[in-house]
Order: C-alpha cells, then sequence, then structure tokens
C-alpha cells in the first residue's frame, strides 16, 4: 500500500493495509457511484478530467429502488453509450397499466423497462471506470475541504471498511480537487456535512422486494400502478423484470409533511409495512405474487427526495445532483432518467468553464443552476399530478375516460415520453376537457 498521503490518518492493525489509498488530487471528486454519479464523472473522464468517483459500497451493490427505466433514463443511457449492453440486459414493457380503486384499468403504451439498480449502477459505473474515472471504494464522504475563503477545495474521506478490531481507529483521508460534485443520494448526512442541506427529512418514502414467479411473468409484463382508498397518498407498483422476477412495492411520495415556513417536515402518520400489506389485501395479482411466488429477499426501505427541492444546489468549489439534489418525481417516484440527466448537466457545466480554481465558481453555479431552474417546471407540474395519490377516486375518473377516448389515451403516452404536461389531467381546465374530449 502506498504511504498516507498529506491529511491521512493511517489506523493500526490490519484495516489499513486492506483499504487502498485513493489519489491525494484529481481534478474533480465525484461522491457517489449512482446514476447520477457515475454519468457525472463517466462524461468528465471521457473529455480527458481526472476524476475520482468514490462510493461508500463496493460494487455490485443493491440498491432500493422500484427500478423501472422510462423514455428520458432510456435517452440518456444512449448518450452514455450504454444503451445496448443494458438493453440486452433488462425486461422490456411496452406498457404502465394504471389500475383504480375499483379495480379498472388502462393500459398506457410507452418506451419501458425494469433492470435491477444491482445490475445497472453496476454496468454504468463500469462504464465510467472505462472511460477513465478512477473508482474509489468503500469511502465516505466525511466533510468538506475549505481554503482561507471558504472554497471548497476537496474532500475528507472516511473508509466505510470493516475495521480489523472494535478499538482501530477509522481510516480517513484527504482528497484536494479543484471542483467537487455530491451525487450521495437522498439520505441527508453528506448534504448536511457539507453545508448542502435545507431538509433533513425526505420528501417521501417507499419499500420493495423481489419475488420470483415464472407463471405470472408470462402475463404480467405491464408496469403496474394502483390506486386504493385504503393507500391515500400513495400507491403500489408491481413491476416485471428479467428472469420471471418482480420489484413490488408500495410508495408514499408525500409521506413527509410542511409544518410551516421554516420549520422544516414531520412524517405523517405512516405504517409503509402496513401500506404494504394493505396493497397486497385490497390488489389481487399483489396478493397472489406473495402468496405463490418465491420471495427473494425481505421488504427493503428507501427514503426519497422530489421536485428539486431540500438542498442547495452549490457552493463555491461544489456541485449537488442526482437525488441529493431532489431529483425524483413526486406522482410516480420516478428519479432515475432525472438523475442520469442532472449528472450529465453537471459535468457538461464544468467542461464549458475555465480550468481554474476559483475564477470561474460564479459562472459554473449560475450555468448549472440556471440548467436545474429550467428543469424545475416539470417537477412543479408532476407535484400538481400528485393530487391523484391524496384522491384516488381520481384515478378511475382518469381510466374511465382513458379507454373512451383514444385522444386522451394518446395524451398520457405523451406524459410518460415526457412529450406532454402531466398536469393536463388534473388541473381544472384538464379536468373540464377530460370530461368533454
Amino acid at each position: 500500500m502506498p504511504e498516507p498521503a498529506a491529511g491521512t490518518t493511517a489506523p493500526g492493525g490490519t484495516a489499513g493495509a486492506q483499504t487502498a489509498l485513493p489519489p491525494a488530487r484529481c481534478d474533480v471528486l465525484v461522491v457517489g457511484a449512482g446514476p447520477a454519479g457515475s454519468a457525472c464523472a463517466q462524461r468528465l473522464a471521457a473529455s480527458g478530467v481526472e476524476v475520482l468517483l468514490v462510493d461508500q459500497h463496493d460494487f455490485p451493490r443493491d440498491k432500493t429502488c422500484g427500478d423501472g427505466l422510462i423514455p428520458d433514463a432510456h435517452q440518456a443511457l444512449r448518450l452514455l453509450g450504454v444503451y445496448d449492453e443494458l438493453a440486452a440486459l433488462w425486461q422490456p414493457a411496452q406498457h404502465v397499466r394504471c389500475v383504480g380503486p375499483r379495480g379498472g384499468h388502462c393500459d398506457v403504451p410507452g418506451t419501458l423497462s425494469v433492470l435491477p439498480r444491482k445490475v445497472l449502477d453496476e454496468v454504468l459505473v463500469r462504464a465510467a471506470e472505462r472511460a477513465g474515472a478512477r473508482l474509489a471504494t468503500p469511502w465516505r464522504f466525511e466533510s468538506p475541504l475549505l481554503d482561507e475563503a471558504g472554497r471548497v477545495v476537496g474532500a475528507r474521506l472516511r473508509s466505510a471498511a470493516t475495521q480489523a478490531a472494535a478499538d482501530d481507529p477509522p481510516l480517513m483521508h484527504e482528497v484536494q480537487a479543484r471542483w467537487v460534485v455530491l451525487a450521495t443520494g437522498a439520505v441527508p448526512q453528506a448534504l448536511a456535512a457539507a453545508g448542502m442541506c435545507e431538509r433533513h427529512t425526505p420528501s417521501g418514502v417507499a419499500l420493495r422486494t423481489y419475488v420470483r414467479h415464472p407463471g405470472l411473468a408470462a402475463t404480467a409484463r405491464q408496469l403496474q400502478f394502483v390506486w386504493h382508498p385504503r393507500m391515500r397518498g400513495g400507491y403500489g407498483w408491481i413491476f416485471p423484470g428479467p428472469g420471471g422476477v418482480f420489484n413490488i412495492g408500495a410508495g408514499h411520495p408525500g409521506s413527509h409533511s410542511k409544518l410551516g415556513s421554516g420549520k422544516g417536515h414531520k412524517l405523517d402518520h405512516v405504517n409503509l409495512r402496513r401500506f404494504f400489506e394493505i396493497f397486497c389485501e385490497v390488489y389481487g395479482p399483489a396478493r397472489q405474487l406473495m402468496a405463490e411466488g418465491e420471495r427473494l429477499g425481505e421488504l427493503k426501505g428507501a427514503p426519497l427526495r422530489c421536485s428539486l427541492l431540500g438542498a442547495r444546489w452549490s457552493r463555491d468549489g461544489l456541485l449537488v445532483t442526482g437525488e441529493a439534489a431532489g431529483s425524483t418525481y413526486a406522482f410516480s417516484g420516478e428519479g432515475i432518467g432525472k438523475a442520469l440527466e442532472t449528472g450529465l448537466l453537471a459535468a457538461d457545466t464544468l467542461l464549458a468553464a475555465p480550468r481554474t480554481n476559483a475564477s470561474g465558481d460564479g459562472l459554473i453555479r449560475q450555468r448549472y443552476e440556471a440548467g436545474l431552474t429550467a428543469l424545475k417546471p416539470r417537477f412543479d407540474l408532476y407535484e400538481r399530478a400528485s393530487r391523484v395519490n391524496e384522491f384516488p377516486w381520481l384515478a378511475d375518473l382518469v381510466i374511465w375516460r382513458a379507454n373512451k377516448s383514444p385522444r386522451i389515451m394518446a395524451r398520457m403516452s405523451a406524459v410518460i415520453e415526457e412529450r406532454q404536461n402531466p398536469g393536463f389531467l388534473l388541473s381544472f381546465r384538464g379536468m373540464r376537457k377530460l370530461l368533454t374530449e
């Protein structure tokens, strides 16, 4: 192992010998190797930037997610050059099945697929490595390094490897960087440590498990979303994955309600496991899947950060991207595509800036925040559309009209393809059109 660089504290025992130290310097340090971080690192490295990509887990690693890929994700994967590789691995689907409280449904056409995040993220991180990014795991962001003016000039990392003995001190390492990109997901610890967290609680919560049922896989080929009054505030889902394995779960995107101006948010009275049990009680296919299928793991929960809210997007020397910046849609809980997009936006912003330390900070921050601001109206529309989660009877109305009107069905398909405002269905104007078209 190389000698510890300046700012490195080596532990006693053998823990240090088992943990390779990342380089002490790089152009850009990307923290978090999920979709946003890996996309950012790949784009930068492919352009000749010296990139260090760190993550607190070794790969491959599991990630709690619905695993659905909609057209925005497909487009980003094409830009990254990994679409064909992933298309050979995922389960394609041609429809989203929307199921209302009365049991009626409509199948909305779309370009869709399902792939476990354990596979997706592995492909993305290896693509970043092939582009020239250096991957270091398992390392956790501890705090930013600051210069005299308070500019971020790197990060202090902490090894997440298992220590040889309980009393061994943790391995700490400092990395100097021109820019740091935080792509650390929905958990708030790294954001808080970097002084970027405006909301410690998430926007919502979700949980899922995997169940193998080859017999059901022959007929259940759609991405299914289910609304019901007993699941008010959220929905259940069943997504068909590769090999007859289903991702089944329940989400409550608005589980943390606002307390008031400046007072933060609190968790509503949501027992998510009970929420999932209710989903299985009210929806026959979910009940059948859990009763007859082979469980491949426990129910796992995860927080959601939605609507580009809850964090500052930048400070001098640092950008926040992906779900750390709130890149998940409030209505559907889909976040992979927008995580990829915001990661690419961070990379492109840095690539367009002068290669200096501080002189270009203002311009970089301005361009990056302008890019996210341009996306914000779409997130706001999904916030508006999420009222169907609060009023499930709206799902019955939309489904009824969609089955009677090819025009409305086409508009719903256009929402999936991001060619149509999702708020058209649930605004007063949209509801009027829904009843008259």
